[in-house]
């Protein structure tokens, strides 16, 4: 019968049969070495002997370390290193793509909000102007007060006559430097947007050639992760993004949601309503395939793209026109429900006589 041998941070312990320190096989005392060798101890589990010797007798009976506080110093060290290497190691590309997504979405929010108050603001001086959002910062960036259009302009007898308050120097000054950093946001959406678009091809380029840069990423990130996406199956990411109306289905007898965010590809959002949910149903099968093909090979397989056109042309052949809707039969309760009412309305003529 063999010692069990028991792998630990330091090195290799053999026990004798009892569980106490036969031999011992150490490694260097590298502390990144053995940060390494943390990290594989926790993603590969090994059983543990029920006997077995304290750790840090072990370390120092074997010669690893002399003292006790040798042992917590170096023990430390190590656990800060794999700590770091692991959170390094969250630092992906899907990841980086994901806190892109949503950097975009705090930008949309908060420049929505900026672009409205520009709009009230501005509008007492100049209420003619009609304009909106990067326009109208466009125009109080360039311009400031209505008095500063040139006599060629466009809009410079609209700003003459205008029926707005005068604007004073330093309002003018506040409102350009507001309305330049909206202008400023609008520029970094756009470089966001463009960071995405390229990033998408090189990161998952058979997402990126079913769904699009833009919503492949907005898929990826609402599922967490490239790898947390291809292991849906379809028919989770035919309704991603529609929650609301999956619980509301789950707890009520309302209609199942045919589509979620993938509404927003142009193969559905173009589509009559009839042949949505047939269209919605293959186009996240082939996303589906498209994020584990990222996954695992990271090939770009054209096969799919054809086969999903070759889907969708047989489905709009199939469903030329609208199906004719029946009318909804009457459910038992409610007849039901309509007796007790009459019949309380006749009790109570009753009780009158």
């Amino acid at each position: 019968m063999t010692n069990p041998e028991f792998t630990t941070w330091f090195g290799k312990l053999r026990l004798d049969v009892e569980g106490g320190l036969a031999d011992c096989s150490l490694f260097d005392k590298d502390a990144k070495m053995l940060a390494a060798v943390v990290t594989r101890l926790q993603e590969n589990v090994q059983p543990v002997p029920l006997k077995r010797p304290d750790l840090r007798e072990a370390a120092i009976e074997c010669g690893f370390v002399e003292l006790d506080e040798d042992y917590d110093i170096l023990l430390r060290d190590v656990c800060i290193k794999a700590a770091k290497s692991q959170i390094s190691r969250t630092d992906t590309d899907d990841a980086r793509i994901i806190q892109a997504v949503e950097a975009l979405d705090d930008i949309d929010k908060n420049v929505n909000e900026l672009s409205e108050r520009l709009f009230e603001w501005y509008g007492r001086y100049f209420p003619e102007l009609e304009m909106t959002g990067e326009e109208l910062a466009g125009f109080v960036a360039a311009y400031g007060s209505r008095a500063n259009l040139p006599n060629e302009h466009e809009l410079f007898e609209k700003a003459s006559a205008s029926m707005g308050s005068e604007l004073s120097v330093a309002d003018e000054e506040l409102l350009r430097a507001f309305a330049n950093n909206i202008c400023s946001l609008y520029d970094t959406r756009r470089y966001i947007e463009n960071y995405i678009n390229t990033s998408m091809g090189s990161v998952a380029p058979n997402l990126c050639n079913i769904a699009g840069a833009p919503l492949g990423a907005r898929l990826m990130s609402m599922a967490g992760s490239l790898q947390k996406l291809a292991a849906f199956p379809s028919s989770t990411v035919q309704v991603i993004g529609a929650s609301r109306a999956l619980f509301k289905h789950l707890r009520s007898r309302a209609p199942s949601p045919k589509h979620g965010i993938i509404f927003n590809h142009p193969v559905i959002r173009n589509a009559p309503w009839w042949q949505r949910g047939k269209l919605a149903r293959a186009l996240a099968a082939k996303i589906s395939l498209a994020a584990r093909t990222d996954f695992y090979s990271g090939d770009m397989e054209q096969s799919i793209a054809e086969s999903l056109e070759r889907k969708l042309e047989s489905i709009r052949q199939a469903n030329p026109v609208a199906p004719k809707k029946e009318p909804r039969p009457k459910t038992h309760s409610r007849e039901k429900g309509g007796q007790r009412k009459q019949g309380g309305r006749n009790r109570k003529k009753g009780g009158k006589r």
